[in-house]
């Protein structure tokens, strides 16, 4: 049984215009120790594909979808109430730009024992061994003394060994990965996915990789989901998604990455695919 399951996943929001569909049809699944990587261009509807999955989304969307399922457990028949306890606990996600998603009103400290507090019920004494433990698994230094600090005290790198602390918190069963390098210098990318993939395979989560980076793809994800315009392009297990893409917009991507140049100018990904030529979405 996969871990989460979605079958045609639609998502609108209202405008002034009218309905405009963010995800059109997406369906997808991971299982239990795997790492999933879902790639495209910005504006694809990657993140919005796993927000609606975990129910983050505002009320001015509309998520339909035939299946979506975690551990067996209908999420959209599922009330809200129960959702809560799932979310932050059995699923976690790393959001985007660490330092804005982290309140700067409160220490870190704070944020994620309030994690411990709700989801697992700790008391004080306990929430605070929890949280230094935490910090030490994803190499905070002087975790004790780091608790105290506010996000703006902290660099980019520390911010989002932060939020991935407060994400497997609980030792979720799902992790969601949303662009967890972005905005860090190349030294600190490789040690937050090295990061990841430890924390993965020491815990057995499943892991979903949201990212336009494929060499990140490359590294470290077993299946790849290409989505574009809302659309699932393609998908397939990394080596034959690299070696034999079927999608012409995959191998518009693959081709604009600076290892495949050919020339003295980079191609662009509008250069070498015209959305018209796509024959058709793998469902």
């Amino acid at each position: 049984m996969a871990l989460l399951e979605i079958e045609n996943l639609v998502v609108e929001f209202e405008t002034a215009s009218g309905p405009f569909r963010a995800v059109n049809g997406v369906s997808m699944k991971v299982h239990e120790g795997e790492v999933l990587a879902i790639v495209g261009e910005s504006g694809s509807g990657k993140s919005v594909s796993m927000l609606a999955a975990m129910g983050l989304l505002p009320w001015t969307a509309k998520v339909t979808a035939d299946k979506l399922t975690f551990n067996g457990r209908d999420l959209l028949a599922m009330p809200a109430s129960e959702r809560r306890k799932i979310i932050g606990k059995d699923i976690a996600m790393i959001f985007q730009e660490p330092v804005a998603s982290l309140n700067p009103c409160f220490t870190v400290g704070f944020q994620i024992e309030e994690v411990l507090r709700v989801h697992m019920g700790l008391d004080k004494a306990a929430r605070r061994k929890r949280a230094i433990e935490l910090f030490q698994a994803v190499g905070i230094a002087d975790p004790a003394e780091r608790l105290g600090s506010y996000p703006h005290q902290m660099s980019g790198g520390q911010c989002q060994r932060v939020m991935i602390a407060i994400a497997i918190a609980c030792n979720p069963k799902l992790l969601i990965a949303d662009e967890p390098t972005t905005a860090l210098d190349v030294t600190i990318q490789k040690q937050i996915l090295d990061l990841l993939m430890k924390l993965q395979a020491d815990h057995g989560m499943g892991l979903i990789m949201i990212t336009h980076n494929m060499g990140v793809v490359a590294e470290t994800a077993d299946r790849v989901v290409v989505q574009y315009k809302g659309r699932k392009m393609e998908e397939a297990d990394v080596l034959t998604l690299f070696e034999n893409p079927k999608s012409n917009y995959t191998r518009a991507l693959l081709a604009a990455l600076p290892d495949n140049a050919t020339g003295d100018r980079l191609p662009t990904i509008s250069e070498l695919f015209v959305d018209d030529q796509v024959e058709g979405a793998a469902r």
